[in-house]
């Protein structure tokens, strides 16, 4: 019988590799080799501080093994921030930024070299990770979410070449000062790898933040609104589902590829530009590409005179209508985009106001309040000011438990705007919204029903629909919706609020495997929300997990120390055995 000259042995891999290096070795060979030599002895450096070891060179690859998930995660980001640093000191055109990808399994150790499939997965998934960024398998993830202050982005599963079963793929990026994963998210390059999209059903459509060129400070403001505007129109065609715009603007970087922003999105189709400002002239380069093969569909330039900008958006979004659907009659077309009009002036404003409002911190909503009232007073007739002075009244009212003064600014605001469009979804969704927290599902359910016709893709109005039915005791009805808010809004900013209302659902149906699920993706986006934690605990107590929900229990007490269980109690709820259902489900725990 042959001597076994191998071992087995649990480990976690880095597989590093050079971004641009052959383009260097183009422009000076011997300057992109010593420029490789630099960093490589930065990265070895930087694994042996940690624990690790480099192994395995091959051109500009280099590969790296740690014993330790957490070591390894911390060399990454220490020798990506050292060759960022060395980077910034030499001329563009010069730098060589490096991306990893980790993994965490079992390998073969022979000879000093190491080999398996989890050696090959962190290869592969090295290639989603941004030029100067770090992608992460969920093995790896589970072993160091919790004790680093990394934070993550999921991208999802994905069917890598040579590897049976699909890998789920995460971005990472440092927490506090460094660099976050929603910057990095706009950097993934593009892979060769088979798409989530589904095949069956209308297409969907996402539309990214135009990219912003020229001297002019305003312009990103412009690119961001025109882009808005086109999403706003395309959502009003009944046969094409559109993605959310707080899903599809997560992606702001040209170097993004079509494949992988399309799985991330569940879009089949991706719409993408470029604006420039010189004077009183705008060009916009813009562009449609199948996300299923990479392939360019369409692409125009168009220029014109600044005041021409509403016309601009009228016949881009026209435009892909009219390519995605041959058959789709003119004259709908036409009124899918028809919105009032409004000044150059006023639409700005309402832009800025938006950007702060996206950022969503304490003086960046004052800020954007502050910007809407201006447009407000420039334009008091204004649907789009009306609409995000409804919104803003409304968020704040979230906050503040139903503030009955907020609401009824809210509905005043939503009336005026149907009084000026009576085709805008948006009013009919808030004055849904203000039933809900006023405690009146039944008619938020007729308000929500128009908006929904009117605009299929209005994710916001989806999800709110969901919570009416929950209200009304319809947990089974209100699921759907739910989940068609996360199809069509993934990366949405108020996420984590849709799926504590989809854990609530899953609850009351009793299928308490998903209810712990939709919790726990809630907290991944918003740790101190108390609702969907409160959820999981009676969830994991119902389904014979106490060891479990007494963890949670703890967590959950040092994070709201004053919870009353009279705050669930005041929940809406038709049939407040509701409110009792879950209550008892917590108190289970205690």
């Amino acid at each position: 019988m042959a001597v076994r000259n191998y071992t087995r042995q649990l480990a976690t891999i880095i597989s590093i590799d050079a971004v641009g290096f052959s383009r260097l070795m183009g422009i000076d060979d011997e300057s992109a080799v010593a420029a490789f030599e630099e960093r490589r002895d930065i990265i070895a450096d930087s694994c042996g501080t940690f624990g690790g070891r480099t192994f395995g060179d091959a051109g500009d690859s280099i590969m790296a093994e740690f014993g330790n998930p957490i070591e390894a995660l911390r060399a990454a980001f220490d020798f990506q921030g050292r060759i960022v640093a060395l980077n910034a000191s030499v001329a563009d055109d010069m730098r060589m930024p490096f991306r990893a990808g980790i993994n965490t399994g079992d390998v073969i150790v022979r000879g000093g070299q190491l080999y398996g499939d989890d050696v090959n997965i962190a290869a592969r998934i090295q290639e989603f990770a941004p030029g100067d960024g770090l992608a992460v398998s969920e093995t790896t993830w589970h072993h160091v979410k919790d004790k680093t202050a990394a934070e993550f982005t999921d991208l999802g599963e994905f069917m890598l070449k040579n590897i049976a079963l699909p890998v789920r793929v995460l971005i990472a990026g440092r927490g506090g000062n460094g660099s976050s994963p929603a910057a990095s998210f706009a950097a993934i390059p593009q892979v060769n790898a088979p798409q989530k999209l589904s095949s069956k059903g209308p297409p969907a459509i996402a539309v990214l933040p135009f990219q912003s060129n020229g001297g002019e400070h305003d312009i990103g403001y412009m690119a961001d609104g025109i882009a808005e505007d086109i999403i706003y129109g395309l959502s009003n065609t009944k046969w094409l589902s559109v993605i959310a715009k707080g899903s599809s603007f997560q992606f702001r970087d040209d170097t993004l590829g079509t494949r992988v922003i399309g799985n991330a999105l569940g879009a089949r189709y991706i719409v993408s530009g470029t604006l420039m400002r010189n004077g009183g002239q705008i060009r916009l380069n813009t562009s449609l590409a199948d996300a299923s093969n990479g392939r360019l569909v369409w692409s125009q330039r168009f220029d014109r005179d600044l005041v021409d900008i509403f016309n601009l958006r009228d016949q881009i979004g026209a435009e892909i209508v009219s390519i995605l659907d041959k058959e789709v009659d003119r004259a709908e077309q036409a009124r899918t985009f028809q919105v009032p009009w409004e000044s150059l002036e006023t639409w700005q404003l309402v832009r800025r106001g938006r950007w702060h409002m996206n950022r969503r911190t304490r003086g960046d909503t004052e800020t954007a309040l502050e910007f809407f009232q201006k447009a407000y007073r420039e334009d008091p007739n204004s649907s789009a000011v009306l609409n995000e002075l409804a919104w803003w009244y409304f968020w704040r009212a979230w906050l503040r438990f139903g503030d009955s003064d907020d609401l009824n600014k809210v509905e005043q605001f939503a009336r005026k705007a149907l009084l000026m469009d009576s085709l805008d979804a948006r009013p009919h969704a808030h004055l849904g919204a203000v039933d809900i927290m006023r405690g009146e599902p039944r008619s938020a359910v007729d308000h929500l029903e128009e908006a929904i016709h009117i605009n299929p893709s209005f994710a916001f109005a989806r999800s709110a629909m969901g919570s009416a039915q929950l209200l009304l005791g319809n947990a089974a009805s209100a699921i759907p919706f739910f989940l068609d808010t996360e199809r069509l809004s993934p990366f949405d900013l108020y996420r984590f609020h849709n799926l504590g209302e989809l854990t609530a659902a899953y609850s009351f149906v009793e299928n308490w495997p998903a209810a712990i699920a939709a919790a726990d993706r809630s907290l991944n986006l918003s740790p101190g929300y108390f609702y969907a934690r409160f959820l999981k605990i009676g969830a994991l107590m119902r389904s014979g997990r106490p060891e479990q929900a007494r963890r949670e229990m703890a967590i959950f007490a040092t994070r709201h120390p004053d919870f009353s269980e009279e705050r669930v109690r005041w929940i809406p709820f038709t049939d407040k055995a509701a409110n009792e259902f879950l209550v008892a489900n917590f108190q289970l725990a205690k």
